[in-house]
């Protein structure tokens, strides 16, 4: 553990805490208020032992009784307070964090998704936020109200009696020390955990996930052997802070019951000796137990401390992770893209990876339909991805209309770029809200009308609440053609100038492909769109075919004249493109 990286997380942690001072300014007061009726309380006890009860003064032991009932009162309301103020500051920041890390989370480039697992977001988001919710909540003030408490208890005690309170003091250090040395054990062990339940959650995420594949494949029992796999490992590591934990708890008390058996002889010896009253030795004993108790809280809090710098440690790794794609100071909005798009000179190289794509260059113009062809791996889906902005090119320009991407602002880009991809994603809710997802204000008569024109009306309308039905997690109700149909009207709806297409039609019969097709035709008319290719009806509309061969451009020209040039194209074309199409091809060209 390193206490200086953990404080300087931990004080980040409770930053978030600023925008309700006034809330946690109560909090605090009201604590000081409770300790303070809390070190009163064995000073009423004392009082009426000695000068009621030894004193056979029956008023004022009612005195004493009814100022104790009186303390108790008042410490319940102010318990209360602190209680909920407590809970409503930790819960804001909780709402707080999860918002800034799902702001983060949406701004971060491609690149960092790539590297991270699902699971393990979605633990730092849930289990570490709650962690620094309850840190920022009822830990830190119970270790700031023991603090108090301690300190507040030892300035009663000597003044009560010096020599017995200093006695009953040496046991502190101990107390301290053990505590210390139990946070630098557990500190890495709680990382540890944490870690291992992301990757817990990653698993179960997975089969959920693919839940279908899992079945099909009959690989029940693999899967399942995975996951036990990774239980164990949690279960282990969670035994094993159990045990630490176990041991720790004991040993303070122990420290801790040193003191209490000390006070009752010695005590006892004075009271019999006639230098402490009968009070007195009571109240003493009353707070060796208020001292006790909060050195045993925070022996118990510690754990909660190191817990909690494990998470924000987590959490705050996402939030400085930089986005290697933003806005940069001199970029503008564009009202309306032409959809002149340029590749000039451009490489580009993942991570710690290979280039995968190599001097890049061509201008595709409004109207044009681009489509691209290579083998798997040959930088097809990294050149559409570089034209939304999703990665920076590593060297060159990507133009748009003249402009540097890097120029424009990524909302003004993204928002007039339409994608169908083949690997359809919508979302857990209704056949409209899929729709409207990139124009959330449409009207009834648009959403309507973008799905009559991607052949999606009829299939909605026949289904049990129409637009209104409920598609399931990743549109899992749905057939593939009807999946990708409400992908294509999703895009229609947002009127984009560039289209990327990627073989929107592979997923349909021959049929649905020419209504969509027919669609697609209307939708395309001055734009420019790309396309990944893998059907000859695809190839034969493409104004220009782009085919790429290990990150370069190889040849570029029409269908007609890449047949008769390229020996690589009609390789890929034979491979890629259905017997059926060349048949048809064939016996068109022989027709004309």
């Amino acid at each position: 553990m390193n206490p200086q990286s953990d404080r300087r997380i931990l004080w980040r942690a409770f930053v978030y805490l600023r925008p309700y001072w006034q809330m946690t300014g109560g909090i605090y007061a009201a604590m000081l208020v409770i300790n303070v009726i809390t070190i009163l309380v064995p000073q009423l006890i004392r009082w009426g032992i000695d000068e009621g009860i030894y004193g056979g003064d029956l008023d004022q032991l009612g005195v004493a009784a009814g100022a104790l009932l009186g303390l108790t009162l008042v410490k319940g309301i102010f318990v209360f307070f602190q209680g909920q103020w407590s809970e409503v500051t930790s819960q804001n920041v909780a709402y707080d964090l999860r918002n800034e890390l799902l702001q983060k989370l949406s701004s971060l480039s491609f690149s960092f998704h790539d590297r991270s697992e699902a699971g393990q977001i979605l633990a730092r988001a849930m289990q570490d936020v709650e962690r620094i919710r309850f840190l920022t909540g009822r830990a830190i003030l119970r270790i700031v109200e023991g603090a108090v408490l301690i300190l507040l208890t030892a300035i009663v005690l000597l003044w009560m009696n010096a020599t017995l309170a200093l006695l009953i003091m040496l046991t502190l250090p101990f107390l301290i020390h053990r505590a210390y040395h139990f946070g630098r054990q557990f500190r890495p062990l709680s990382l540890e955990i944490q870690d291992q339940l992301g990757r817990l959650t990653t698993q179960l995420e997975q089969n959920l996930r693919g839940a279908r594949i899992v079945k099909a494949f009959a690989q029940e029992e693999a899967e399942i052997g995975r996951f036990v796999n990774e239980n164990e490992k949690w279960f282990e590591l969670s035994a094993e802070s159990t045990r630490v934990q176990a041991v720790n708890a004991p040993m303070l008390d122990m420290i801790a019951n040193f003191g209490t058996v000390f006070i009752f002889w010695y005590g006892g010896w004075l009271v019999t000796q006639e230098l402490l009253t009968l009070g007195e030795l009571v109240a003493f004993t009353t707070y060796l137990a208020l001292l006790v108790r909060p050195i045993r809280l925070i022996g118990r809090i510690i754990p909660v401390l190191a817990i909690a710098a494990s998470a924000g440690e987590r959490i705050f790794a996402i939030l400085d992770a930089p986005a290697e794609v933003g806005d940069e100071p001199q970029a503008q909005s564009l009202s309306r893209l032409q959809g002149t798009v340029c590749f000039d000179n451009v490489s580009f190289a993942y991570r710690d990876s290979h280039t995968v794509l190599r001097d890049i260059s061509f201008e595709a113009q409004p109207g044009q339909i681009v489509a691209l062809m290579g083998a798997t791996g040959s930088g097809k889906s990294t050149l559409i991805n570089l034209i939304a902005r999703f990665y920076e090119p590593t060297e060159g320009q990507v133009l748009i209309d003249g402009r540097d991407t890097r120029d424009i602002r990524l909302r003004s880009l993204r928002s007039q770029i339409g994608f169908v991809m083949q690997d359809t994603i919508l979302f857990a809710a209704t056949i409209r809200q899929n729709i409207t997802f990139g124009r959330p204000d449409a009207s009834e008569a648009e959403i309507i009308q973008a799905a009559r024109d991607a052949q999606a009306h009829d299939f909605i309308m026949a289904m049990p609440d129409g637009y209104d039905t409920y598609v399931g997690e990743r549109g899992v109700t749905l057939s593939g053609g009807q999946k990708q149909r409400l992908a294509i009207a999703r895009a229609l709806l947002t009127d984009p100038r560039i289209l990327i297409l990627d073989d929107a039609t592979a997923s349909v019969d021959n049929k649905t492909e020419r209504l969509i097709q027919a669609a697609l035709d209307r939708l395309m008319e001055g734009r420019t769109t790309f396309v990944i290719a893998h059907r000859l009806s695809t190839v034969q509309r493409a104004d220009v075919i782009l085919l790429l061969d290990k990150g370069r451009i190889v040849a570029q020209g029409t269908h007609e004249s890449l047949l008769a040039s390229s020996r690589l194209y009609r390789e890929i074309y034979d491979l890629q493109v259905s017997p059926e199409d060349k048949v048809t091809y064939q016996r068109m060209r022989h027709l004309l």
